[in-house]
């Protein structure tokens, strides 16, 4: 038989290797050490990101309705006003992250320390709970922020982001408020939503559910393939920003050149442009 001795060691054996098993305690939040900060949910906690790489406001060119739209919700969130969650949806490069970060600093710059940025990266998007959790007892204002959002088959991590931007019986904090950028409007893939409606009982029911995601988000903000006449702008305030030295003929023949290779013209292409222009000058882009 096993001494009373022996079970008492057995057990605070075990209750040790438990304890080491479990995951560490969440560490507590600041978040007065910066204005921008990267979810790490893994250890359960934010680090802070000293200097956000970022384009100024007044470079993103083509979009000014939704630019302006973005910036009004933002002003509005920062102040403690009714706004709402944002998808900025469409074509690639067309500066749907660029414009997120940069109507974060501009409305930081009217007010400094109005709002932080948190970025969230999809693959962690089943932890957004935990994480609004902890910063529904903070008193500054958040913007979390998740690049290039959709969601594959047999994907279920959607039904999280769906309870916590407006389900449950607590909410959204009020002062949290959740942007998205993504190639889709509707966040799931095409045949996925058709798969769906083709093997459910009652197909309206089950697409509904997927689709349902998208309404989640007050604001859909649409980017599009720009003009060349758009493109041609980007490029231009780029260069006059930075004091690149180039003719106007010269620039213009090239920027049209570069869009040509690459098939495409959108903010993306118009900023390697310059950064391959800069190049050559041997000019720096500080």
């Amino acid at each position: 038989m096993t001494s009373s001795a022996e079970t008492s060691d057995i057990l605070k054996r075990i209750a040790e290797a438990l304890e080491r098993l479990s995951p560490p305690p969440s560490a507590s939040i600041s978040l007065e050490q910066a204005d921008a900060f990267v979810w790490n949910a893994e250890a359960g906690r934010l680090d802070p990101v000293t200097e956000v790489a970022r384009v100024d406001l007044s470079l993103i060119k083509g979009i000014d309705r939704v630019r302006d739209i973005l910036l009004d919700n933002t002003r509005r969130f920062a102040k403690g006003l009714p706004a709402n969650n944002a998808l900025l949806w469409g074509a690639r490069g067309m500066g749907k992250s660029s414009m997120v970060k940069a109507a974060h600093a501009a409305v930081n710059e009217e007010t400094p320390g109005s709002l932080i940025l948190i970025e969230i990266h999809r693959e962690d998007i089943e932890t957004l709970p935990r994480l609004m959790s902890q910063l529904r007892a903070q008193e500054r204002r958040a913007i979390i922020f998740c690049d290039d959002l959709s969601f594959d088959h047999d994907d279920t991590s959607y039904k999280s982001l769906k309870a916590v931007l407006e389900g449950g019986i607590e909410g959204r904090p009020k002062n949290v408020i959740f942007y998205a950028t993504s190639n889709r409007r509707h966040l799931m893939p095409r045949d996925m939503m058709e798969n769906e409606r083709s093997t459910a009982i009652n197909p309206s029911e089950a697409v509904e559910e997927k689709v349902s995601l998208s309404d989640r988000f007050g604001l859909w903000l649409g980017f599009h393939n720009c003009s060349q006449s758009d493109y041609l702008d980007m490029i231009d305030g780029y260069v006059k920003h930075y004091g690149l030295k180039i003719d106007e003929e010269t620039l213009k023949a090239e920027a049209i050149e570069w869009a040509a290779t690459r098939g495409s013209r959108s903010g993306r292409v118009a900023w390697q442009f310059i950064q391959d222009l800069a190049g050559r000058l041997g000019q720096t882009l500080g």
